[in-house]
């Protein structure tokens, strides 16, 4: 487990420099953070999920925070994505703790959860699959997220959530795309939230109202902060 851990993270010290030698990156704090926000968070949610190149926004954090996510990090990934040959592999070398799930509510998901707690950094795309160019996914339907994060956030009880929305990676890689495009800029905004308060804002008496609650209150937050895509 020591050795996986290390590649993990030496991993992550080559995408960091790598996507800061050839990105420009622009971000926003929605809320300003506070100076030990980065080892208090325990849930990171990425919002806007366009493409599979996106571990090039390592660049925007703090390397110590990828150095610390990469040897604790619990990942539902796509059982679709994690079957591609490089992006499944790239996933279980940077995170040994990445769970495959499917699109249900099944035992993979379960599985996933059964794994989560107040010690464990869940990094998740709540959308659970890709926005083409056309703005839909790759069935044709409308975006939205997955109330999954609820279940995640129940099962965590506290610390802070980081939400991460971004402005798209279109113009580097789209879905399906061979190669991508050097020299761009990469936009992100940050917010973010104590999960005890978050969960307590609903005031859902249920485990499956707050998942629809959560759902819609993060697709709000989406179309408010995240920053312009480019073309």
């Amino acid at each position: 487990m020591a050795l996986r851990v290390l590649i993990s993270r030496l991993l992550a010290v080559f995408l960091w420099g790598f996507s800061r030698v050839f990105y420009r990156f622009e971000t926003r704090w929605i809320t300003p953070p506070d100076p030990e926000l980065w080892q208090e968070i325990r849930v990171f949610a990425f919002l806007n999920h366009t493409s599979l190149m996106e571990p090039l926004f390592f660049g925007a954090f703090p390397l110590a925070f990828l150095w610390a996510a990469a040897a604790k990090a619990r990942i539902p990934g796509a059982d679709k994505t994690m079957k591609r040959p490089i992006v499944g592999k790239f996933f279980q070398f940077f995170s040994p703790n990445t769970i495959a799930i499917s699109r249900k509510r099944d035992e993979s998901w379960q599985l996933f959860l059964d794994g989560v707690g107040p010690d464990v950094f869940v990094a998740l795309a709540p959308e659970g699959r890709m926005m083409r160019p056309n703005g839909l996914d790759s069935e044709g339907k409308a975006m939205s997220v997955r109330g999954g994060i609820a279940d995640i956030l129940l099962r965590m009880g506290s610390g802070k959530m980081l939400l991460a929305y971004s402005g798209g990676l279109h113009h580097v890689n789209q879905p399906g795309q061979k190669g991508f495009r050097l020299f761009q800029t990469l936009r992100m905004n940050f917010e973010w939230l104590d999960i005890s308060d978050y969960i307590q804002s609903f005031e859902a008496s249920e485990p499956s109202h707050l998942r629809v609650l959560v759902a819609r209150d993060l697709e709000a937050r989406l179309a408010l902060h995240k920053p312009v895509s480019q073309a």
